[in-house]
């Protein structure tokens, strides 16, 4: 029979060493880039564009847990895919006010993205240090297309999809009117935002598909019990992948990078495909 303190002992060991395997297997996770293919109605959409790929690059957050070789291997990654158009949206640099040099330098890297609709791209809420002209600034430098608060039609043979994006919903100044203004009514919209929260504060029946990241898909997640912490004031429901919002349908990248440790766990960094179909091909 085991006396209570070799008992305690050996639970204090078989605890550390579990602890040591999932503090090991999130290091690993956090390096595993996955591609999450979906197919996406967006309504209006005119035919030239159905089947067309939007690949969205979400989260980076380079600084001291994630460095530009994992970022541009991640660039590396989305070009092989070969979307039509890319959607970034934002948190381009962890603690961009902290150290306002990462955003040029990740903003660089992602300026070797190439896709024929264009790359577009909003910030997200670690972007806006001095009221967002770092950010401003670095991406004007670059052949990324801002869309904070504006929006910019692709064409194929005269038929248009609109490209709308806001600033970010907590640091930011989002102003979903003026990101909408010239739209012309029952056109195809797909707005960029960083936070999906948008979704619900501010919801728009313009808007047919909303991009947005942010949640990280949890990070930390636990089957049964869910993620340890969401930036969300709506709980789990932005938490990832298709939801439906009051208006519009919002898609919810995992993201790339970490904030606060460098560990995921059953939320592997993504980077996202989506394939577009009229409503009539609707998924959900």
């Amino acid at each position: 029979m085991i006396d209570r303190r070799k008992f305690f002992k050996r639970a204090g060991r078989a605890l550390a060493a579990g602890t040591s395997l999932t503090v090991g297997y999130g290091f690993w996770e956090a390096s595993q880039i996955r591609i999450r293919r979906e197919t996406v109605s967006v309504p209006h959409l005119p035919p030239a564009f159905v089947r067309k790929t939007v690949a969205i690059l979400a989260d980076l957050h380079h600084g001291s847990l994630v460095g530009l070789s994992f970022i541009r291997d991640a660039v590396r990654i989305a070009n092989s895919l070969n979307p039509d158009l890319f959607a970034l949206v934002g948190d381009f640099a962890h603690k961009g006010h902290q150290s306002p040099e990462r955003l040029p330098a990740c903003l660089d890297a992602l300026a070797e993205l190439r896709a024929p609709l264009g790359v577009f791209a909003v910030p997200g809420n670690h972007d806006l240090h001095r009221d967002g002209q770092v950010y401003r600034d670095a991406i004007a430098a670059t052949p990324l297309i801002d869309l904070t608060n504006k929006n910019r039609p692709v064409e194929i043979d005269g038929q248009r999809l609109w490209l709308a994006g806001v600033d970010d919903l907590f640091c930011g100044k989002p102003n979903l009117t003026k990101a909408l203004t010239g739209v012309p009514d029952q056109s195809a919209v797909v707005l960029l935002c960083h936070n999906p929260d948008l979704a619900e504060d501010r919801p728009d029946l313009r808007v047919g598909l909303m991009l947005s990241g942010h949640l990280h898909g949890g990070q930390l997640y636990f089957p049964g019990f869910g993620a340890l912490w969401l930036p969300s004031k709506y709980g789990q429901k932005y938490i990832r992948g298709l939801v439906q919002g009051p208006a519009s349908r919002v898609y919810i990248s995992r993201g790339l990078g970490e904030a606060g440790i460098p560990l995921r766990l059953n939320s592997p960094p993504e980077i996202n495909l989506l394939t577009l179909v009229s409503d009539t091909s609707r998924t959900l």
